[in-house]
């Protein structure tokens, strides 16, 4: 990539529009499905080819968002979207679902795919991974240093990152709180915001514990093109073409040297100004919520950001050549964007007063007016005493300017190889069972790994809790270890899991591509997590392919669809514990009274209140209600194991957990009967 693109939102035709006017490289939007912005306009098939048209005309990229996981009844009406939109001639699919990656590249082999930041990749071993498995680009999880970014640009794969827009609390595609809560899952694109409403640890009514700042990494923009980065990413699909246009221009002008004007993006939108987010490694000042002066200030920069998009911006370079010679067409070439074109007009005819020279057709051909030419100079050879009328040369003009609009659109269009027939569904090598399912437990504290160690289950522990004494009385082959589920030192974490890899442990528990990439560069064996967010029959076989054991289904599945899955590996499926339903770099209690009087709480409006676990980097805030399903196994018969969460459970709670025991609380059947 020969600069470092400027990559626009658009959530309709008039915000594309807008984006490409104002100076994108390349645009990302959303079809009518499979969109992770389903609430958005969003672009029918037909609007589709559309916007393709518009982005080539421009020799812009058109990013296709298809960042939602997909169930098995959807796959083939996905093959079918996925064609239709290779058809349309969109550049690149940004993808989430291991399964819907797998399908985009069987209906077209040489489709361009873009690994979505809800992948949530957070390391350079996770980037290395997806570049080996075919993957163009990857789009790191938000959450990332200056140090971190670079080193992954540093990788075989061309990075993005988010430099304009909202945050999201949690690390994209690991929040399931809009589906725990309301049945309204981020990773089908139905996130409903609940992030955004009232959340406290200090009793607060009016505070918003879990609503961030909105991101800006513009005045940052020259040192991470420096550092490597290949597309800068605007937020905003759900935005107006005023916030995509003057985002577009601020950020095109820091990459000039110029400093962008911060206030006007503010009174364009803001929730209480603005934040540089993970960047710096600070993580201050980063909450904020929309306030009244935020909505109002609006409304007077509009009239000013609608000329950043007003009229057609100049793109190409427009060459002339022309011929006008007695008793021969006129004929008039141009060049521009890499092709050529000529039209044919009349024979000219003698003149009586004024005859056409150089200039009188300079005046004419010049009148580029409302297009994306500029005019770039004329080669003539015109004959003496010839006239053509100026109508005529306009309308030369209008049909040349045609053909190489049409040409240029032609050249910057994509020719992609289509298989017609749908994939067959993987091969499955599993059966619903007819004895007593097994399980395995996820354990955080010595207590817990000592009432597992008591069972015939295999056990999941911290990495940093492998030389516990709990862990002695335990054949290695029964535990599977897991890293963390963000991993913010690389190195160290390769180095441990080495040290812990010669000392006799070969499972290992896997959250990411970052740790399934580390855990197959060390030679574990890979345990897939139910973060892998696993929904469909084509997800399973894939992570199979990469070396795969076994996987835990996404527990936003319903047992029905867990039943149906196809997989040449086991699945399993969480029958007991809290769900997590966010993971965060940014503690909202420390934010908000500090850790001092923290106790590992929140309480929504409501006055539920949602345990939250913390570890030096990162925090999970967990569901309030325990899931349950000990009660309900036979109708999970098809789940080849089952597993058990333990997180602030003591040893006789966790002892009363692995017995089936019905727990103290409030409880819940997740997601399993009434689904998402």
């Amino acid at each position: 990539m020969s600069r470092t693109e400027v990559l626009a939102p658009a959530g309709s035709m008039e915000t594309l529009s807008a984006a490409l006017r104002s100076g994108a490289d390349a645009v990302y939007l959303g079809g009518k499905r499979f969109s992770a912005r389903s609430s958005a306009a969003n672009f029918s098939s037909e609007e589709l080819a559309e916007a393709a048209r518009l982005c080539h005309m421009y020799g812009a990229k058109l990013d296709l968002a298809v960042n939602t996981v997909i169930s098995d009844d959807e796959c083939l009406e996905f093959c079918d979207f996925i064609r239709s939109a290779a058809a349309s001639g969109v550049d690149a699919f940004i993808v989430q679902d291991w399964g819907a990656a797998a399908l985009i590249k069987k209906c077209v082999p040489n489709a361009v795919l873009h690994a979505s930041t809800q992948m949530s990749v957070h390391t350079a071993a996770g980037a290395r991974l997806l570049s080996r498995l075919g993957y163009a680009r990857v789009v790191p999880a938000r959450e990332l240093d200056r140090s971190v970014i670079e080193r992954i640009c540093r990788e075989n794969i061309e990075t993005e990152i988010f430099v304009h827009g909202a945050l999201c609390m949690s690390v994209s595609g690991q929040c399931y709180m809009s589906a725990v809560m309301g049945s309204r899952s981020a990773n089908r694109g139905c996130c409903g915001q609940a992030c955004r409403l009232p959340f406290t640890a200090s009793g607060n009514k009016n505070a918003a514990a879990l609503s961030l700042k909105d991101l800006s990494l513009l005045p940052k923009a020259r040192e991470l093109a420096d550092i490597g980065v290949d597309s800068f990413k605007i937020e905003g699909r759900m935005k107006r073409p005023e916030y995509v246009a003057s985002a577009v221009s601020e950020l095109r002008k820091s990459l000039d040297g110029q400093a962008p004007d911060m206030q006007l993006l503010r009174g364009i939108f803001s929730r209480g100004g603005f934040t540089d987010g993970y960047f710096t490694g600070k993580r201050q000042d980063m909450f904020g919520v929309r306030e009244k002066e935020d909505v109002t200030a609006a409304h007077s920069l509009i009239p000013q950001i609608h000329e950043l998009y007003r009229y057609e911006r100049k793109v190409w370079d427009l060459h002339f050549s022309a011929v006008i010679k007695e008793g021969q067409p006129v004929c008039i070439s141009g060049s521009a964007g890499g092709v050529t074109a000529e039209v044919i007009g009349d024979v000219p005819d003698k003149a009586v007063n004024r005859p056409t020279d150089a200039a009188a057709l300079e005046k004419q051909l010049s009148k580029l007016g409302d297009t994306v030419f500029s005019y770039a100079g004329l080669d003539a050879d015109i004959g003496e005493g010839l006239i053509v009328p100026a109508g005529k040369l306009n309308q030369l003009r209008r049909q040349l300017a045609e053909k190489l609009t049409e040409l240029i659109i032609n050249n910057n269009t994509p020719k992609y190889t289509m298989e017609e027939l749908d994939p067959e569904f993987p091969e499955n090598s599993r059966t619903c069972r007819k004895s007593a399912m097994t399980f395995r437990v996820m354990c955080r504290t010595p207590q817990q790994i000592e009432a597992a160690a008591g069972t015939d289950a295999d056990v999941i522990i911290p990495i940093e809790m492998a030389d516990s004494p709990a862990v002695g009385s335990l054949a290695r082959d029964r535990v599977i270890l897991s890293p963390p589920r963000f991993i913010t030192d690389e190195d160290n974490t390769i180095r441990r899991l080495r040290e812990l890899k010669n000392s006799g442990y070969t499972r290992l528990f896997c959250h990411t591509p970052d740790s399934a990439a580390i855990g197959l560069e060390l030679g574990f064996r890979l345990h897939g997590s139910f973060t892998l967010n696993v929904f469909n029959s084509f997800s399973a076989a894939r992570l199979a392919a990469i070396g795969f054991e076994d996987l835990v289904v996404s527990f936003e599945a319903t047992a029905a669809q867990l039943g149906r899955l196809r997989s040449p590996v086991p699945l399993g499926a969480v029958v007991y514990g809290r769900l997590p339903l966010m993971l965060t770099r940014n503690c909202p209690i420390k934010n908000e009274v500090g850790c001092g009087k923290c106790r590992k709480q929140l309480t929504d409006r409501t006055g539920r209140v949602l345990p939250v676990a913390c570890s030096k980097e990162y925090i999970e805030v967990l569901n309030p209600d325990i899931l349950y399903m000990s009660d309900r196994l036979s109708e999970l018969s098809c789940a080849d194991f089952g597993l058990i969460i333990l997180t602030d459970e003591d040893r006789d709670q966790s002892r009363r957990a692995l017995s089936g025991a019905r727990p103290n609380g409030n409880l819940t059947r997740g997601l399993y009967y009434r689904g998402i």
